[in-house]
């Protein structure tokens, strides 16, 4: 049920949070599709298109910075493995539902932010998904972290040689 992800990931950030790259800040403080608010959590991408459009999904182009890490990430849920994901109780078509905002706001926690909450409970790492942003395909694939650091079994580290953040 557990896979690991090994390679370079995508982040495309709100300029406010572009001097915390590694915190998960936004996301702990405001709640995301796959983290409740208060957990930190990193919503990242396997390519720098679909880091785009997942930070950009209202309206126009925002001021956005974008950063690459290089990852070795162990104890990843792949929802992109059925089967897996009906053991878990979880439906593929449940993942899109765009209503989680209005799920948040009414009872607390959405649906997938619960599922999320098991899985981490689970010892799961991150979230392999499929993005559901706007003009992304079935191979547009995020990668959401609960659990990060410098060293295995999550070890995510940013690119930034030139310390062009600090």
């Amino acid at each position: 049920m557990a896979s690991t992800f090994s390679g370079k990931l995508y982040r495309a950030l709100n300029p406010v949070f572009a001097r915390e790259p590694m915190s998960g800040r936004g996301a702990e403080l405001y709640g995301g599709r796959f983290n409740p608010k208060g957990v930190p959590a990193l919503y990242l991408s396997t390519s720098v298109l679909t880091a785009l459009r997942e930070a950009n999904q209202v309206g126009d182009l925002q001021p956005t910075t974008l950063v690459c890490y290089r990852a070795e990430i162990e104890t990843v849920f792949d929802a992109s493995d059925l089967a897996a994901l009906e053991a878990a109780g979880f439906e593929e078509t449940a993942l899109a539902d765009p209503a989680w905002r209005d799920q948040m706001r009414t009872t607390g926690e959405a649906r997938t932010q619960r599922f999320a909450r098991e899985l981490i409970a689970k010892g799961f790492s991150g979230l392999r998904v499929r993005s559901f942003a706007k003009g992304s395909g079935p191979d547009d694939m995020n990668l959401v972290l609960w659990r990060w650091g410098t060293k295995a079994p999550s070890r995510l580290e940013l690119i930034d040689d030139e310390d062009r953040l600090s």
